[in-house]
Protein backbone atom coordinates (compact mmCIF):
# COMPACT_ATOMS: atom_id res chain seq x y z
CA UNK A 1 0.00 0.00 0.00
CA UNK A 2 1.70 3.38 -0.68
CA UNK A 3 2.08 5.75 1.89
CA UNK A 4 0.21 8.93 2.68
CA UNK A 5 2.13 11.45 1.52
CA UNK A 6 2.75 9.24 -2.04
CA UNK A 7 -1.45 9.56 -2.42
CA UNK A 8 -1.38 12.85 -1.45
CA UNK A 9 1.04 14.08 -4.18
CA UNK A 10 -0.49 11.74 -6.62
CA UNK A 11 -3.83 12.77 -6.55
CA UNK A 12 -2.66 16.41 -6.80
CA UNK A 13 -0.57 15.69 -9.76
CA UNK A 14 -4.08 13.65 -11.88
CA UNK A 15 -5.77 17.09 -10.56
CA UNK A 16 -3.53 19.39 -12.24
CA UNK A 17 -3.28 16.63 -15.16
CA UNK A 18 -7.61 17.14 -16.06
CA UNK A 19 -7.12 20.76 -15.48
CA UNK A 20 -4.40 20.97 -17.91
CA UNK A 21 -6.31 19.37 -20.31
CA UNK A 22 -9.90 20.69 -19.49
CA UNK A 23 -8.93 24.44 -18.66
CA UNK A 24 -10.53 25.71 -21.98
CA UNK A 25 -14.19 24.05 -21.29
CA UNK A 26 -13.54 25.40 -17.59
CA UNK A 27 -12.94 28.93 -19.22
CA UNK A 28 -16.18 29.04 -21.65
CA UNK A 29 -18.75 27.45 -18.88
CA UNK A 30 -17.42 30.47 -16.87
CA UNK A 31 -18.30 33.27 -19.40
CA UNK A 32 -21.92 31.21 -20.61
CA UNK A 33 -22.35 30.97 -16.84
CA UNK A 34 -22.09 34.37 -15.55
CA UNK A 35 -24.00 35.96 -18.53
CA UNK A 36 -26.83 33.27 -17.82
CA UNK A 37 -26.96 34.05 -14.47
CA UNK A 38 -26.87 37.89 -15.01
CA UNK A 39 -29.60 38.35 -17.55
CA UNK A 40 -31.73 35.56 -17.55
CA UNK A 41 -34.43 35.15 -14.06
CA UNK A 42 -36.73 33.00 -12.66
CA UNK A 43 -39.59 35.94 -13.36
CA UNK A 44 -38.54 35.36 -17.28
CA UNK A 45 -38.22 31.88 -16.93
CA UNK A 46 -41.95 32.22 -15.88
CA UNK A 47 -43.25 34.56 -18.23
CA UNK A 48 -41.59 31.70 -21.31
CA UNK A 49 -43.61 28.71 -19.83
CA UNK A 50 -46.93 30.95 -19.64
CA UNK A 51 -46.81 31.94 -22.72
CA UNK A 52 -46.03 28.63 -24.37
CA UNK A 53 -48.20 26.53 -21.75
CA UNK A 54 -50.37 24.97 -24.48
CA UNK A 55 -47.29 22.69 -25.06
CA UNK A 56 -46.44 22.55 -21.51
CA UNK A 57 -44.67 19.49 -20.97
CA UNK A 58 -42.24 19.61 -23.65
CA UNK A 59 -42.13 23.79 -23.87
CA UNK A 60 -41.46 23.34 -19.53
CA UNK A 61 -38.91 20.69 -20.20
CA UNK A 62 -36.74 22.44 -22.91
CA UNK A 63 -36.52 25.41 -20.90
CA UNK A 64 -35.87 23.75 -17.77
CA UNK A 65 -32.47 22.06 -19.01
CA UNK A 66 -31.45 24.93 -20.72
CA UNK A 67 -31.27 27.72 -17.97
CA UNK A 68 -29.62 28.17 -14.95
CA UNK A 69 -31.72 27.39 -12.00
CA UNK A 70 -30.98 24.53 -9.40
CA UNK A 71 -33.01 22.15 -7.43
CA UNK A 72 -33.60 25.41 -4.63
CA UNK A 73 -33.93 28.99 -4.81
CA UNK A 74 -34.82 30.28 -8.64
CA UNK A 75 -35.85 26.67 -9.56
CA UNK A 76 -38.39 26.99 -6.26
CA UNK A 77 -39.13 29.68 -7.24
CA UNK A 78 -40.10 28.88 -10.51
CA UNK A 79 -41.71 25.79 -9.72
CA UNK A 80 -44.10 27.78 -6.90
CA UNK A 81 -45.00 30.79 -9.75
CA UNK A 82 -46.24 27.79 -11.75
CA UNK A 83 -48.58 26.37 -9.26
CA UNK A 84 -49.85 29.86 -8.20
CA UNK A 85 -50.30 29.91 -11.95
CA UNK A 86 -52.39 26.94 -11.70
CA UNK A 87 -50.47 25.12 -14.21
CA UNK A 88 -51.30 21.29 -14.49
CA UNK A 89 -48.68 18.64 -12.86
CA UNK A 90 -47.41 17.28 -15.92
CA UNK A 91 -45.74 20.02 -16.82
CA UNK A 92 -44.42 21.24 -13.02
CA UNK A 93 -43.66 17.61 -12.27
CA UNK A 94 -41.39 17.64 -16.08
CA UNK A 95 -39.75 21.33 -14.10
CA UNK A 96 -39.00 19.65 -11.44
CA UNK A 97 -37.38 16.65 -12.54
CA UNK A 98 -35.58 18.29 -15.43
CA UNK A 99 -34.79 21.98 -14.29
CA UNK A 100 -31.75 20.37 -11.46
CA UNK A 101 -29.89 18.31 -13.65
CA UNK A 102 -28.15 20.40 -16.29
CA UNK A 103 -27.75 23.85 -18.00
CA UNK A 104 -25.61 25.32 -20.73
CA UNK A 105 -23.06 26.05 -18.82
CA UNK A 106 -22.87 23.04 -17.00
CA UNK A 107 -22.89 21.24 -20.33
CA UNK A 108 -19.28 22.25 -21.67
CA UNK A 109 -18.29 21.37 -18.06
CA UNK A 110 -18.96 17.85 -18.36
CA UNK A 111 -18.07 17.53 -22.29
CA UNK A 112 -14.28 18.85 -20.56
CA UNK A 113 -14.37 16.20 -18.36
CA UNK A 114 -16.07 13.21 -20.28
CA UNK A 115 -16.44 14.21 -24.12
CA UNK A 116 -19.23 15.68 -26.23
CA UNK A 117 -20.80 12.06 -26.81
CA UNK A 118 -21.09 12.01 -22.88
CA UNK A 119 -22.59 15.28 -22.14
CA UNK A 120 -25.09 15.38 -24.76
CA UNK A 121 -26.46 12.39 -24.26
CA UNK A 122 -26.68 13.54 -20.56
CA UNK A 123 -28.96 16.37 -21.93
CA UNK A 124 -30.98 14.02 -23.74
CA UNK A 125 -31.28 11.82 -20.72
CA UNK A 126 -32.21 14.47 -18.52
CA UNK A 127 -34.86 16.27 -21.33
CA UNK A 128 -36.41 12.67 -21.85
CA UNK A 129 -36.80 12.10 -17.97
CA UNK A 130 -38.82 15.63 -17.59
CA UNK A 131 -40.32 14.57 -20.49
CA UNK A 132 -41.68 10.91 -19.66
CA UNK A 133 -42.01 12.28 -15.81
CA UNK A 134 -44.52 15.02 -16.71
CA UNK A 135 -46.84 12.52 -18.93
CA UNK A 136 -46.84 10.55 -16.19
CA UNK A 137 -47.61 12.95 -13.78
CA UNK A 138 -50.71 14.05 -16.17
CA UNK A 139 -52.38 10.80 -16.49
CA UNK A 140 -51.96 10.38 -12.46
CA UNK A 141 -53.61 13.66 -12.18
CA UNK A 142 -56.58 12.38 -13.88
CA UNK A 143 -56.87 9.74 -11.78
CA UNK A 144 -56.75 11.58 -8.75
CA UNK A 145 -53.22 11.22 -7.41
CA UNK A 146 -52.02 14.27 -6.66
CA UNK A 147 -54.74 15.78 -4.63
CA UNK A 148 -53.70 17.83 -2.18
CA UNK A 149 -49.95 17.50 -2.95
CA UNK A 150 -48.97 20.99 -2.90
CA UNK A 151 -48.33 22.75 0.31
CA UNK A 152 -50.13 25.50 -0.32
CA UNK A 153 -53.85 26.23 -1.93
CA UNK A 154 -53.65 27.30 -5.72
CA UNK A 155 -54.65 30.29 -6.63
CA UNK A 156 -54.51 32.36 -9.68
CA UNK A 157 -51.12 34.26 -9.81
CA UNK A 158 -52.77 37.60 -9.45
CA UNK A 159 -54.02 36.95 -6.40
CA UNK A 160 -50.34 35.12 -5.24
CA UNK A 161 -48.63 38.21 -3.83
CA UNK A 162 -51.26 39.69 -1.32
CA UNK A 163 -49.75 40.64 2.66
CA UNK A 164 -50.99 37.54 3.93
CA UNK A 165 -50.19 35.51 0.91
CA UNK A 166 -46.84 36.41 -0.19
CA UNK A 167 -44.61 33.94 2.54
CA UNK A 168 -46.91 30.75 1.69
CA UNK A 169 -46.82 31.37 -2.11
CA UNK A 170 -43.29 31.91 -2.07
CA UNK A 171 -43.74 35.62 -4.09
CA UNK A 172 -40.93 37.04 -1.75
CA UNK A 173 -38.61 34.34 -3.51
CA UNK A 174 -39.42 35.52 -6.32
CA UNK A 175 -39.41 38.87 -6.03
CA UNK A 176 -35.86 38.94 -4.71
CA UNK A 177 -34.82 36.86 -7.69
CA UNK A 178 -36.51 39.26 -9.89
CA UNK A 179 -34.31 42.29 -8.77
CA UNK A 180 -31.97 41.49 -10.83
CA UNK A 181 -32.05 44.03 -13.62
CA UNK A 182 -32.00 41.89 -17.09
CA UNK A 183 -29.53 44.25 -18.59
CA UNK A 184 -26.52 45.36 -16.99
CA UNK A 185 -24.30 47.44 -18.94
CA UNK A 186 -20.56 47.85 -18.45
CA UNK A 187 -17.48 45.53 -18.97
CA UNK A 188 -16.94 46.15 -15.44
CA UNK A 189 -19.88 44.41 -13.85
CA UNK A 190 -19.76 41.49 -16.33
CA UNK A 191 -16.38 40.92 -15.26
CA UNK A 192 -17.04 41.00 -11.33
CA UNK A 193 -19.55 38.38 -12.13
CA UNK A 194 -17.18 36.20 -14.17
CA UNK A 195 -14.88 36.30 -11.48
CA UNK A 196 -17.38 35.51 -8.68
CA UNK A 197 -18.64 31.85 -10.80
CA UNK A 198 -14.70 31.58 -11.86
CA UNK A 199 -12.97 31.08 -8.55
CA UNK A 200 -16.37 29.20 -7.67
CA UNK A 201 -15.81 26.90 -10.19
CA UNK A 202 -12.33 26.32 -10.17
CA UNK A 203 -12.52 25.84 -6.03
CA UNK A 204 -15.26 23.47 -6.36
CA UNK A 205 -13.50 21.58 -9.01
CA UNK A 206 -10.00 21.49 -7.46
CA UNK A 207 -11.38 20.07 -4.10
CA UNK A 208 -13.62 17.90 -5.42
CA UNK A 209 -11.46 16.45 -7.86
CA UNK A 210 -8.78 15.87 -5.11
CA UNK A 211 -11.34 14.15 -3.24
CA UNK A 212 -12.07 11.76 -5.89
CA UNK A 213 -8.69 11.07 -6.95
CA UNK A 214 -7.84 10.51 -3.70
CA UNK A 215 -10.60 8.52 -2.95
CA UNK A 216 -9.73 6.43 -5.65
CA UNK A 217 -5.85 5.88 -4.77
CA UNK A 218 -6.89 4.83 -1.75
CA UNK A 219 -9.84 2.33 -2.90
CA UNK A 220 -8.43 -0.47 -4.25
CA UNK A 221 -9.02 -0.47 -8.03
CA UNK A 222 -10.08 -3.56 -7.79
CA UNK A 223 -13.18 -2.93 -5.61
CA UNK A 224 -14.19 0.02 -7.79
CA UNK A 225 -13.94 -2.49 -10.85
CA UNK A 226 -16.03 -5.17 -9.45
CA UNK A 227 -18.77 -2.41 -7.95
CA UNK A 228 -19.05 -0.30 -11.15
CA UNK A 229 -16.84 -1.39 -14.04
CA UNK A 230 -17.35 -3.11 -17.26
CA UNK A 231 -19.35 -6.54 -17.05
CA UNK A 232 -21.50 -6.20 -14.09
CA UNK A 233 -24.94 -5.61 -14.44
CA UNK A 234 -25.65 -4.26 -11.09
CA UNK A 235 -23.04 -1.68 -11.38
CA UNK A 236 -25.77 0.76 -13.21
CA UNK A 237 -28.66 0.63 -10.40
CA UNK A 238 -26.19 0.63 -7.77
CA UNK A 239 -24.40 3.95 -9.01
CA UNK A 240 -28.10 5.41 -9.07
CA UNK A 241 -28.89 4.19 -5.40
CA UNK A 242 -25.80 5.73 -4.14
CA UNK A 243 -26.51 9.01 -6.74
CA UNK A 244 -29.24 9.73 -4.17
CA UNK A 245 -27.37 9.87 -0.26
CA UNK A 246 -23.56 10.92 -1.88
CA UNK A 247 -24.47 13.40 -4.87
CA UNK A 248 -23.30 16.82 -3.34
CA UNK A 249 -23.64 19.38 -6.28
CA UNK A 250 -23.48 19.38 -10.35
CA UNK A 251 -19.84 20.89 -10.06
CA UNK A 252 -18.62 18.55 -7.36
CA UNK A 253 -20.13 15.72 -8.54
CA UNK A 254 -18.86 15.62 -11.97
CA UNK A 255 -15.11 15.81 -11.37
CA UNK A 256 -15.84 13.47 -8.33
CA UNK A 257 -17.12 10.95 -11.18
CA UNK A 258 -14.42 11.75 -13.62
CA UNK A 259 -11.95 10.36 -10.93
CA UNK A 260 -13.96 7.21 -10.54
CA UNK A 261 -14.01 6.41 -14.41
CA UNK A 262 -10.50 7.21 -14.17
CA UNK A 263 -9.79 4.19 -11.90
CA UNK A 264 -12.07 1.78 -13.46
CA UNK A 265 -15.91 2.91 -13.11
CA UNK A 266 -18.09 2.59 -16.45
CA UNK A 267 -18.94 5.76 -18.31
CA UNK A 268 -22.75 4.75 -17.77
CA UNK A 269 -22.06 4.34 -13.88
CA UNK A 270 -21.50 7.59 -13.69
CA UNK A 271 -23.64 9.22 -15.90
CA UNK A 272 -26.39 6.92 -13.43
CA UNK A 273 -24.88 8.56 -10.35
CA UNK A 274 -25.20 11.90 -11.41
CA UNK A 275 -28.53 11.49 -13.21
CA UNK A 276 -30.39 10.57 -9.99
CA UNK A 277 -28.39 12.82 -7.56
CA UNK A 278 -28.89 15.78 -9.50
CA UNK A 279 -32.57 15.59 -8.79
CA UNK A 280 -32.77 13.29 -5.45
CA UNK A 281 -30.16 14.60 -3.39
CA UNK A 282 -30.81 15.29 -0.08
CA UNK A 283 -30.47 18.70 -0.36
CA UNK A 284 -32.96 18.45 -3.47
CA UNK A 285 -35.26 16.30 -2.32
CA UNK A 286 -35.73 19.17 1.34
CA UNK A 287 -36.33 21.69 -1.23
CA UNK A 288 -38.85 19.80 -2.77
CA UNK A 289 -40.48 19.21 0.12
CA UNK A 290 -40.80 22.62 0.73
CA UNK A 291 -43.34 23.16 -1.99
CA UNK A 292 -44.73 19.32 -2.77
CA UNK A 293 -46.03 16.22 -0.91
CA UNK A 294 -44.41 12.96 -1.13
CA UNK A 295 -46.37 11.53 -3.87
CA UNK A 296 -44.50 13.62 -5.95
CA UNK A 297 -41.54 13.53 -4.49
CA UNK A 298 -41.53 9.87 -4.95
CA UNK A 299 -42.71 10.40 -8.59
CA UNK A 300 -39.66 12.48 -9.40
CA UNK A 301 -37.38 9.80 -7.67
CA UNK A 302 -38.29 6.82 -9.16
CA UNK A 303 -38.44 8.85 -12.78
CA UNK A 304 -34.73 9.80 -12.79
CA UNK A 305 -34.25 6.22 -11.50
CA UNK A 306 -35.41 4.40 -13.79
CA UNK A 307 -34.42 6.81 -17.02
CA UNK A 308 -30.94 6.62 -15.14
CA UNK A 309 -30.69 3.04 -15.23
CA UNK A 310 -31.92 3.11 -18.85
CA UNK A 311 -29.49 6.08 -20.04
CA UNK A 312 -26.83 4.08 -17.86
CA UNK A 313 -26.78 0.87 -19.93
CA UNK A 314 -27.66 2.58 -23.19
CA UNK A 315 -24.74 4.73 -22.97
CA UNK A 316 -22.43 1.50 -21.97
CA UNK A 317 -24.00 -0.24 -25.15
CA UNK A 318 -23.04 2.68 -27.32
CA UNK A 319 -19.54 2.84 -26.10
CA UNK A 320 -19.17 -1.18 -26.37
CA UNK A 321 -20.73 -1.06 -30.19
CA UNK A 322 -17.97 1.91 -30.73
CA UNK A 323 -20.94 4.25 -31.57
CA UNK A 324 -18.76 6.50 -29.79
Amino acid sequence: MKLPLVLFIQSLAEVWETFRVIWPYLLLSVFISSGMRRYVSAERVNRWIRKYRSASIVVTTSIAVSTPLCSCGGGIAVALSMMAASLPWGPLVAFLISSPLTSPDEVFYSAGLFGWPFALTYVVAAASAGIAGGFLAHLLEGKGWFVNQARYNRKPVSKCCSPDESKSCGCEEAKALSKRSWYHSGVAEYSKEMWLVGRRLLLTFAIASFLGYLMGNLIPATWIGVLFGSGKGWSIPLAAILGIPFYLNISSSLPIAHAFITHGATPGAAMAFLLVGAGTSLGAVAGLLTIVRWRVVALVTVTLWIMAIIFGYAYNLLIAAKVF
